[in-house]
């Protein structure tokens, strides 16, 4: 059932007065969990020493192990980051480009991992090409051949989203992989909003590094992503924080565990948090993860179609290639510039909180004054919230 909440809005500390439908920003993490983490952090702070050089260690190898069944991948080949941003930087920054290398990325990627690229292409002299992926798509074998069409003999790297930020498409990975294998291209695979959304087999993708967030679609604490690097390229990959690992004499973990294990002090609590968020959201339906993601799904499909039908617009994509976000082209903005303040993206977010307590992303994209609505779906939404946004934005379009 679609047209309820699958859940008891009240396990979330969401407030009640608000329709929020921008899980995907920033998730939010149940009520259940944050207390589990406040219960690590009053241990950290009871006998910190105790935790931080005899506690520590282990308990990351467990979080670790419980993250890598999920997502399928060796534990010990992930770290956890504080955010996808951070997992993809840290590839980006161990990576020795050389002059004429070319560094592939979509039009759809989050600008600041578009930043991320830009900034270590300029380092060492590479050159950053822009894969023009249509939207509205029709078809995963447009995206495949947008892809390939850019790819030549000085192709070194691809990042691309498994999970379109603002566009919010699931792209054919496992397809794109496979062929750039066949070249030799490596891809690092921006995964921030697939872990918990979509079924995900980090292993079967073959990606040489992929990195994601638990603080999204997993409902774990903020600062609780990770990075996978595969085995056989982990020695290359460095932290962004260089700490007492670099010179450490052990020999009983691999140097990429031991490095990433410790870079200063900091709260782990929301790392060490993963494992009891998995076990938490996959209590709340009988079916456990494949119902949550199947039931987010369908809701977002059914939100995305009250919209466009009540705006009178096509669908952008196909219902094969959304997840539980969906985004969908509204009327351009009537601003001669981008609208400015931090606080909104857009100026109709400013009526669409205040006037109708309803918290939705509209987003410019690709460029002013072109703008999308991306809505998102999560075991406390249900059907007439979208429906509510829906006749708020043509109340906007008729003002």
């Amino acid at each position: 059932m679609i047209d309820r909440p699958a859940v008891d809005p009240a396990l979330f500390p969401l407030d009640p007065e608000t329709v929020f439908l921008n899980h995907g920003s920033f998730g939010s993490c149940p009520l259940a969990v944050l207390e589990h983490q406040q219960d690590i952090r009053q241990r950290l702070e009871s006998q910190p020493v105790q935790f931080f050089q005899r506690d520590l260690e282990p308990m990351l190898d467990e979080a670790r192990a419980s993250l890598g069944d999920f997502i399928g991948v060796n534990g010990d080949d992930l770290v956890y980051v504080a955010n996808a941003t951070a997992g993809v930087n840290t590839v980006l920054r161990s990576l020795d480009f050389e002059p004429g290398d070319e560094l592939l990325v979509s039009n759809h990627e989050y600008n600041a991992c578009r930043n991320a690229i830009h900034y270590a292409a300029e380092k060492r002299g590479a050159t950053v090409v822009t894969i023009e992926i249509p939207f509205p798509v029709d078809s995963e074998e447009a995206v495949v051949e947008a892809v390939m069409a850019q790819v030549t003999d000085k192709t070194r790297l691809l990042l691309i989203d498994h999970v379109t930020s603002q566009t919010g498409i699931v792209l054919p990975i496992k397809t794109i992989i496979d062929k750039l294998a066949e070249h030799g291209i490596d891809t690092l695979v921006d995964g921030a909003h697939a872990p918990g959304m979509i079924p995900l087999d980090v292993n079967s993708l073959g990606a040489t590094y992929y990195t994601g967030n638990c603080h999204k679609w997993i409902c774990a604490p903020k600062s609780s992503g990770f990075l996978y690097v595969r085995r056989d390229r982990q020695g290359a990959i460095r932290p962004l924080t260089i700490s007492h690992g670099a010179n450490s004499p052990r020999t009983d973990r691999s140097r990429f565990q031991i490095e990433f294990g410790w870079m200063g002090t900091r709260d782990p609590s929301s790392s060490l948090s993963v494992p009891y968020a998995i076990k938490y959201m996959e209590s709340l339906l009988p079916g456990g993860w494949p119902e949550i993601m199947e039931r987010n799904r369908q809701l977002a499909l059914a939100g995305r179609a009250a919209i466009w039908k009540t705006l009178n617009t096509p669908s952008p994509a196909p219902d094969s290639m959304i997840g539980s976000l969906g985004s969908i082209p509204i009327a351009d903005s009537k601003l001669t510039e981008p609208y400015q303040p931090l606080k909104y993206l857009d100026h109709w977010q400013k009526p669409l909180i205040e006037r109708y307590n309803i918290e939705v992303p509209i987003m410019i994209w690709p460029q002013h004054p072109k703008r999308l609505v991306r809505i998102s779906a999560q075991v406390y939404n249900e059907l007439p919230q979208y429906e509510r946004l829906a006749i708020a934005l043509k109340e906007l379009y008729d003002d």
